[in-house]
């Protein structure tokens, strides 16, 4: 299906170290449940990074996420009483939903492209960049090679207001999420700085990915606690909540 949707969801949870069995738990089962969900399009469990390297070591076992793509703002009302929601709303200790609008996809996930081909359009405020790929295992070690420069970069980026990876598999299925003051930002980044101007020019040479996705959305609302999306107060410092 490539209509775009009208809205699509990025749940993410904050636990305690206790819980993280049963976060495991449901990593295990619910993904199956997540798309059974009445208007549910697409839908992904994900586990999460703290944004500070965004490779295999940089694993937040504390903040797990879904990101689901809904038929329709009626149907994504009802997550939170779903099975699904509920069940992590018992484990979480805090807990955030950031509401997305479609701007611009590029790339397949799992087979699919679970955004459709929007348009873009004018946007007034935040904007949530989202990158997923399946790396070549022969190229992995190049790919994580060129990523701490990003990183870094990244980090002291004008505008940033939140970052973090994102992935279903320790390995090889990784991704991230950042969000922008406003579009500007976003593109002052992606491409005009250095760091990641260059690892641009270096992905199609080096075939890095199996599989790719990139998008971007305007971000409709945030709901719940930003800091577990780490998100950045007015002064520039964080207001993450860090693991416990």
């Amino acid at each position: 299906m490539n209509a775009v949707p009208e809205l699509v969801t990025l749940h993410v949870w904050r636990i305690p170290r206790a819980a993280l069995p049963g976060a495991l738990r449901r990593m295990a089962t619910h993904p199956w449940r997540l798309r059974r969900l009445p208007g549910v399009r697409f839908a992904k469990l994900l586990g999460t990074g703290t944004g500070t390297g965004f490779g295999p070591g940089d694993a937040d076992l504390t903040r797990w996420a879904a990101l689901v793509v809904w038929d329709s703002p009626a149907a994504a009302a009802g997550f939170d009483a779903s099975p699904v929601g509920r069940s992590w709303a018992r484990i979480a200790r805090a807990a955030v939903r950031v509401e997305l609008r479609p701007l611009t996809s590029r790339g397949e996930w799992s087979g699919r492209r679970p955004f459709g081909e929007p348009s873009g359009g004018r946007v007034d405020g935040p904007v949530l960049a989202l990158t997923r790929a399946r790396l070549r295992t022969r190229r992995a070690v190049t790919f994580w090679r060129a990523v701490p420069p990003v990183a870094a970069a990244l980090r002291a980026a004008p505008g940033l207001l939140a970052r973090f990876g994102v992935g279903e598999a320790p390995l090889g299925w990784q991704g991230t999420v950042s969000v922008w003051r406003d579009p500007t930002d976003l593109v002052a980044f992606a491409y005009r700085q250095p760091e990641h101007r260059a690892a641009i020019t270096r992905t199609p040479t080096e075939g890095w990915y199996a599989e790719e996705l990139f998008a971007r959305f305007a971000v409709r609302d945030v709901i719940g606690d930003r800091a577990v999306l780490g998100w950045a107060a007015e002064d520039g410092r964080e207001t993450a909540r860090g693991p416990e």
